[in-house]
């Protein structure tokens, strides 16, 4: 059971709904180290091919590169809400800044593929608690109200970084020496500890919550076991390899056999399943597992069209992902005023159809699409992404007290997670397998049998598009300050800690005693 010396009320004591001088310098500061691992992940991807010619090594070999780092982020993942509750947000931010630091750092340094591999690692034990924290700082310290607003502001670069990545990783490869793609993240990591180091305040309270090393045991190890069975499933193409049916079979068993342990468990789990009872949160959790399919499945099938189906270049690529990143931008701003005002479920109702109806051109593409009606349709499919996402990281909270808010955010972060990359391998298997049939009988595939190969993918990402409207309808129809004033607060179980991630300064928190 936790222990308490006092529990700063996350509200602000003049006007609950709104957004103050504090709330927002702490959100820019805790943007300025997320950004970066943003970055990192989508520039990494573009330099692959560099990275295999500069090691001489084959592909199979390089991939390890992004493997390693996948498995990095799902081992610590499920970790990261018991590390804020028992350390507070503060030191956990900087813990995470400091590991991407000397990790970015060292794959800079790295004299091999194997050391760089091994760095990756490094690399993705910060990158994975860096989101998960940001988001359980933000949830205490802007409550319910003021949830809405605040994700749509940070939700900004997090939607356009996968956008921009490709462009800055292209330039740089294209101009610098590969050993930048890592070292451009060390004067930007320097800066944000430095900016948390002296503007975010300590934690104002303790907890001792026990470890759940049996739960640790089986949920980090079953995530990522999971993840490598994707990542190799998209690098082979199917699922009939050995290396991906092995990995695939432990991690649901892991992850059974921890849903099993954690509902009978007498101590606080990693992830505690209980909050599933909550139809708001279950429909979060599912809904982020359907988006990261949706939207890193995109991302990944985008840029391979305009390349292999286009003959465009890595830079131009990416340029021409800009309108989604414009449609995301519009769709954050004009969420930023009526997301906390309107109830979630008609938002991400609108938001999925908008996705549907940008996805629409893209099952029909061939060598010479208009790059109009793409762009066009890139910029509605950016519009229904923002409405749909950001209405659904700030309902996952609705219903549940403060202690649980670190453990809701490591929940939905593996959801995503394990979406993305179930939604990167399951369009590597379909396009390969398209492919494959084109090239029946050893003739070159030429340009339109590509595109058609793009065009049945891209109807699979519309497809889990659509299957999410029925979870839409598990999201609450009012907004949060409606279904607070309207009902009261839920108590806080006698197990679970009490504790804040971060103390929150005077503008934005009045304290009483415990």
């Amino acid at each position: 059971m936790a222990t308490q010396e006092s529990t700063p009320q996350v509200v602000s004591s003049a006007d609950p709904d709104k957004i103050d001088g504090a709330l927002v310098r702490l959100a820019l500061v805790l943007l300025a180290g997320v950004v970066v691992v943003q970055l990192d992940a989508t520039i990494v991807s573009v330099a692959l091919d560099r990275l295999g010619r500069a090691f001489d090594v084959d592909i199979p070999t390089v991939q390890w590169v992004t493997t390693a780092y996948l498995l990095a982020l799902a081992m610590v993942i499920p970790v990261s809400g018991w590390a804020v509750s028992r350390f507070g947000g503060r030191r956990m931010w900087l813990l995470a800044l400091a590991l991407f630091l000397v990790g970015s750092a060292l794959c800079g340094v790295a004299w091999s593929v194997d050391s760089l591999i091994a760095f990756r690692v490094v690399q993705g034990l910060g990158g994975g608690l860096l989101l998960p924290v940001m988001q359980t700082i933000l949830a205490q310290a802007a409550g319910p109200r003021r949830l809405g607003r605040l994700m749509a502001v940070v939700s900004v670069p997090a939607l356009l970084t996968p956008v921009l990545g490709p462009v800055l990783g292209g330039l740089i490869i294209g101009s610098l020496n590969w050993r930048w793609i890592f070292l451009i993240n060390v004067p930007v990591c320097v800066v944000a500890f430095v900016l948390a180091w002296c503007t975010m305040p300590e934690a104002a309270t303790t907890t001792r919550q026990r470890f759940d090393s049996v739960g640790f045991a089986l949920l980090s190890p079953g995530l990522a076991a999971v993840v490598y069975g994707f990542a190799e499933a998209g690098r082979h193409g199917g699922f009939s390899s050995v290396t991906v049916i092995v990995p695939l079979i432990i991690g649901v068993a892991l992850l059974l056999a921890f849903g099993g342990y954690a509902l009978r468990t007498r101590i606080v789990p990693l992830i505690d399943l209980r909050m599933f009872r909550s139809a708001s949160f279950s429909g979060s959790a599912g809904l982020m597992f359907l988006f990261g399919i949706s939207l890193f499945g995109g991302l990944f099938l985008l840029p391979l069209y305009e390349q292999q189906a286009r003959g465009r270049s890595p830079i131009e690529a990416g340029l021409l992902l800009a309108p989604q990143g414009l449609g995301m931008m519009i769709g954050m701003i004009t969420l930023g005023r009526i997301v906390d005002r309107t109830g979630p479920r008609r938002i991400v109702l609108i938001g999925v159809a908008l996705s549907v109806l940008g996805s629409v051109a893209y099952t029909q593409v061939t060598p010479h699409t208009s790059e109009i009606l793409l762009g066009a349709s890139l910029v509605v499919r950016g519009l229904g992404l923002a409405a749909a996402m950001v209405p659904v990281m700030s309902t996952a909270y609705v219903g549940l007290s403060t202690a649980e808010i670190p453990r809701a955010t490591s929940a939905v972060r593996i959801f995503q997670q394990v979406g993305a990359s179930l939604g990167t391998a399951m369009l590597s298997v379909v396009l390969a397998t398209v492919l494959r049939n084109a090239a029946h009988g050893g003739h070159p595939v030429d340009a339109a049998a590509t595109a058609h190969a793009y065009a049945v993918s891209f109807w699979w990402t519309l497809g889990f598009s659509i299957v999410a409207v029925p979870l839409a309808f598990l999201l609450p129809r009012d907004s949060a300050a409606a279904q607070l004033s309207a009902e009261p607060a839920e108590p806080v179980r006698s197990d679970a800690p009490v504790a804040p991630a971060v103390a929150v300064p005077a503008e934005l928190a009045g304290e009483t005693d415990g």
